[in-house]
């Protein structure tokens, strides 16, 4: 059995549509003191998404398999995290509009707390320009929706209206590099194949 060591429920989704069976379990980590500590040691974005993933599989501390799993927004080479606010959200699309960033999700899993799989994808999001108008009505509309992700869209909500291109896997954009675990996973006789 595998254990989602993440209080994501799209995560915890995309493992159940897929037929994978879970436990979750989320791991406490304090992610922005991780992010700032590795922001100090010059880290990339990458890296700070694989420590992410990495230490939720590891601190899970589970008996058996542990799933970790992270995604950070990059723009530019700088880490966007959620906003705590409904105003912060605003100013990050706004910073957002009419560029292009990424989305890098990456995946860590521990076996008796130990890494033994990593993966990681990157997605490019071109965003088209947008109004303030647009982004206070967006954001009032699907605020409860979007407060928790970063970026504050949903492509599977309304977030398509935000983008004129996106390029990579749909599972990484929601969270998940879902196609490299499930070659792992058959690999490893915990799926059928």
């Amino acid at each position: 059995m595998l254990t989602l060591a993440s209080a994501s429920g799209a995560r915890a989704a995309l493992l159940r549509a897929a037929g994978i069976a879970h436990d979750v379990r989320p791991a406490r980590i304090d992610e922005d003191a991780v992010k700032a500590s590795l922001a100090a040691e010059g880290a990339s974005p990458r890296d700070v998404a694989d420590a992410l993933a990495e230490m939720k599989a590891v601190k899970g501390r589970v008996p058996g398999l542990c799933l970790g799993s992270d995604q950070v927004l990059d723009l530019d080479g700088t880490v966007l995290s959620k906003a705590p606010d409904r105003a912060a959200a605003a100013g990050q699309l706004r910073a957002l509009a009419g560029r292009t960033h990424r989305l890098i999700a990456a995946a860590v899993v521990a076996e008796d707390g130990e890494p033994v799989w990593r993966a990681a994808e990157t997605v490019l999001l071109a965003m088209r320009p947008l109004s303030d108008g647009f982004i206070d009505a967006y954001l009032e509309r699907n605020w409860d929706a979007v407060r928790h992700s970063v970026g504050h869209y949903h492509v599977e909500g309304e977030g398509p209206r935000l983008f004129t291109r996106i390029e990579g896997s749909h599972y990484a954009v929601l969270g998940l590099p879902l196609l490299p675990l499930v070659d792992w996973l058959t690999a490893r006789g915990v799926l059928d194949s």
